[in-house]
């Protein structure tokens, strides 16, 4: 079996809480992460802490198997904007690759057009923009190829749910006792 791999796109604004818990388990599970800037490898999130990216979105082309995307604001309206990356993710979607998001990420999914017809949570507020989709208030959703979750108090669950979708339960359990996670 071949290692995972994931990228995750970084927008000024994002939320620097749950890009960073989701890069470190998933990469803790062993699946390669790539870190991508929208629009400079140096991306500053909504609390002014800045992260280096591995490598610009646009020179990116794969390939992967799953884009997962933060919150924060202005961050997921920053991410949007970007219609390249909007195509990105409705090309993930459709060869059947998951795509998953926490807090307002989920919306940058719904203006991709792929949430119609699915069950999915957000941020409090953001659920107008979940076109076509059934919104629930749970922690972390996971539907077929969609995980979506609420916020930076459910970041861990939401990364263990992606580890588990990647490379099984067995990993995602390994993963949540050694950063001593309990439910």
């Amino acid at each position: 079996m071949t290692t995972p791999h994931a990228i995750t796109v970084l927008a000024a604004g994002f939320e620097e809480t749950e890009a960073v818990t989701f890069i470190d388990l998933l990469r803790r599970a062993g699946i390669m992460v790539t870190v991508l800037g929208l629009e400079s490898r140096e991306v500053t999130g909504s609390h002014c802490i800045t992260l280096a990216a591995d490598r610009l979105f646009e020179d990116f082309s794969g390939p992967f198997d799953a884009i997962v995307l933060p919150g924060g604001q202005p961050g997921a309206k920053n991410l949007t904007a970007s219609l390249r990356l909007r195509d990105l993710i409705r090309q993930t979607f459709e060869r059947g690759a998951l795509c998953a998001a926490i807090c307002a990420g989920p919306t940058v999914l719904g203006a991709s057009g792929i949430l119609k017809g699915f069950r999915v949570t957000c941020y409090p507020g953001n659920e107008k923009a979940l076109y076509g989709a059934t919104v629930v208030e749970e922690p972390v959703v996971r539907d077929r190829t969609i995980i979506t979750s609420r916020g930076v108090g459910t970041a861990i669950p939401f990364a263990l749910e992606i580890i588990a979708c990647l490379t099984g339960s067995e990993m995602a359990d390994k993963v949540r006792a050694a950063v001593l996670y309990h439910q």
